[in-house]
């Protein structure tokens, strides 16, 4: 459950909830990074669009994925799943907060989502 006194940030990586999966969704407990503005965070939405993160990405995504090394509380080498992008409701995410990307990196996944939807 969300811990009202703590705002998620933009660029910020958390423990997810994804499941339940249809398809070929990703699904199971895992890492995502937070994609809305911080504006609207702020304000506590009961949304938020999230990137998951996989340890492991195929050469056939190497256009969309992006690769981040590890830091903080994100163990291992992971890489941002720009094709499985989605909204969850809020109360699926976890506390506390694994690790917080930086501007350039949140910069480039965007890029990389815009790329997606061809803009």
């Amino acid at each position: 459950m969300v811990d009202q006194e703590e705002i998620l940030t933009q660029g910020g990586i958390y423990l997810a909830r994804l499941d339940p999966a249809k398809g070929a969704e990703v699904g199971k407990i895992r890492p995502v990074i937070i994609l809305n503005a911080q504006t609207i965070l702020d304000i506590v939405p009961p949304t938020v669009f999230v990137c998951p993160l996989s340890s492991q990405s195929q050469p056939v995504f190497a256009g969309l994925h992006v690769k981040f090394s590890p830091r903080d509380n994100l163990k291992v080498t992971s890489y941002a799943l720009v094709e499985h992008c989605r909204s969850i409701t809020i109360s699926r995410i976890l506390y506390p907060r694994l690790a917080q990307l930086t501007s350039s990196e949140l910069f480039i996944v965007l890029h990389r989502l815009q790329r997606l939807v061809g803009l």
